[in-house]
């Protein structure tokens, strides 16, 4: 079987380092909370819908909470006691507070609100945990493709067109539908309400907008004969949210990247870390995989200078999903085929990159991306950049294969270019199912030196990292050649210190329930 002469100790190492980085972030950030975590908190509780003015009642709620004073105390307790003392469900006490019919002061028995928002807490696990048993039953009924699973987007801005799309994907060959967000989503401090039809270059993620897809996939995978997987975008400012969202509908991927938003969307940095661990707690708690982002590093920077940065970053993200209470299995640590074609033995890097990755991450359910940034509109020669992206893909065992598009750099894909990409991947991946197993990289060889350099680079970058602190690494500039600094960027003004009565009653029920403990 395939395989390179890596030195273990030093991967050893690295992960060590990781560890340490991902640990120290999550000691400083675990003393504050965010305006999004709370606002997760409540719609796991049971709150949704919008008040007249079309604001979505978690954030009326929050936001009375801050002009009180109450939120470093927690949502929940707030909440719990309002619905004790005035004998009404979560929801209605929303209501009320959007009305301007209630003013929460906290309450005056905080083991009684306790209590109940545990109780709450309870009653939701229960259907989370209910979701997920449901999608192993369909898994078992209908089956499941075999990997790489085939990922395609849709992106129409309109569920309704995005649902026909995705219904034609699945019959052609797709195995994961990710319905790409409108632009700008991310940067939207609330979530919108109800079915969509108006997005631009995508299309909004709404629960509404998850029931309907989740159904509609549902019913075509009954019709093909396997378990169709829906994807959508758990990033931004809203990062618990739609975490909640997709965990109550029973999605089963999520993006989900310790530092996509702070890099690529200028978030705050303490705001993003504080939110990613909220959000994949949930999302490890629903069984869902996440999607990490290392595969944007290379559109801003070159991807053979700056491959370590990749392994660097996925391993702290590998870290960062540990303390949230993910397994490897749900991890799908992102890497991309973008090494400019125009460079001599650009393949062997190729190969030598994804193999690393693998054998770095051998349980992990990796996700591979397809060349986009050295796609010049050339629909022939990007045909054929795709097939070789497939035949790494397939040799070095990748998991999550998001299909390349011969249009890439012309047009959102049209259905046949789906369909023309999804024949691409089934001739590849059928032609060389088992080459993987009979081959051997030669020892000492090109791909081999490649992997082992990449390799010490990622080493010395995250010893160096350890030592300087993550914050001062972005601040530098280390991922992607973009500097962020830790007090700069949108949503600082949501991070709250936490009070030393701080509760929330979703952490220790989903660490300790969660996919790592069944």
């Amino acid at each position: 079987m395939a395989h390179l002469q890596l030195d273990q100790a030093r991967i050893d190492r690295a992960r060590g380092s990781a560890r340490r980085i991902a640990g120290r972030v999550f000691d400083e950030m675990d003393r504050s909370t965010t305006t999004t975590v709370e606002r997760a908190t409540l719609r796991l509780m049971g709150i949704d819908g919008v008040d007249e003015n079309q604001v979505p009642l978690p954030n009326r709620v929050v936001d009375h909470l801050q002009e009180q004073g109450l939120l470093n105390r927690g949502a929940a307790l707030a909440v719990a006691a309002a619905m004790n003392e005035q004998g009404w469900t979560a929801q209605q006490v929303a209501e009320a507070v959007a009305a301007g019919r209630l003013v929460l002061d906290g309450g005056r028995d905080d083991a009684a609100a306790r209590d109940t928002a545990d109780e709450l807490a309870a009653r939701s696990c229960e259907h989370i945990a209910a979701q997920r048993a449901q999608r192993a039953a369909l898994i078992g009924n209908s089956g499941e493709a075999p990997q790489p699973w085939l990922y395609l987007i849709v992106a129409t801005g309109n569920i309704y067109e995005d649902i026909k799309q995705a219904r034609a994907a699945a019959e052609q060959g797709a195995d994961i539908v990710a319905v790409i967000r409108s632009t700008g989503q991310s940067l939207l401090d609330y979530v919108p309400y109800g079915a969509t039809t108006e997005g631009f270059g995508g299309t909004y993620a709404t629960q509404e907008n998850f029931r309907l897809m989740r159904a509609a996939l549902d019913e075509v995978g009954a019709k093909v004969g396997r378990y169709i997987r829906l994807t959508n975008y758990c990033s931004g400012l809203c990062m618990p949210e739609i975490a909640a969202m997709g965990a109550i509908e029973r999605l089963d991927m999520m993006l989900n990247d310790s530092m996509y938003g702070i890099i690529f969307r200028d978030i705050n940095m303490q705001r993003t870390f504080i939110d990613q661990f909220f959000s994949r707690m949930i999302n490890g708690y629903a069984g869902i995989i996440i999607n990490t982002g290392e595969d944007n590093y290379l559109t801003t920077a070159d991807a053979y200078d700056a491959a370590h940065t990749v392994l660097a970053s996925q391993m702290i993200n590998e870290q960062f999903a540990y303390l949230s209470g993910l397994v490897p299995e749900q991890m799908g640590l992102g890497h991309a085929f973008e090494i400019n074609p125009e460079l001599e033995n650009g393949f062997l890097w190729e190969l030598a990159h994804a193999q690393l990755v693998r054998q770095v991450f051998p349980e992990a359910s990796l996700k591979y991306m397809p060349p986009t940034k050295h796609m010049t509109g050339n629909i022939f020669k990007g045909h054929v950049q795709d097939a070789l992206f497939n035949m790494v893909s397939t040799v070095t065992r990748q998991n999550i294969h998001l299909l390349g598009m011969m249009t890439e750099a012309i047009h959102t894909p049209f259905i046949q270019d789906r369909f023309l990409a999804i024949q691409n991947a089934r001739y590849v991946f059928g032609t060389m199912r088992d080459l993987h197993s009979e081959i051997e990289f030669k020892s000492g060889g090109l791909i081999e030196q490649r992997a082992q350099a990449v390799l010490a680079e990622t080493e010395a970058m995250l010893a160096e990292i350890e030592r300087i602190g993550l914050p001062s690494a972005i601040a530098q500039g280390m991922f992607a050649e973009i500097k962020r600094t830790a007090t700069g960027g949108k949503g600082l003004d949501g991070v709250i210190a936490k009070a030393p009565d701080y509760y929330n009653p979703f952490p220790k029920r989903m660490l300790q329930g969660g996919a790592r403990h069944g």
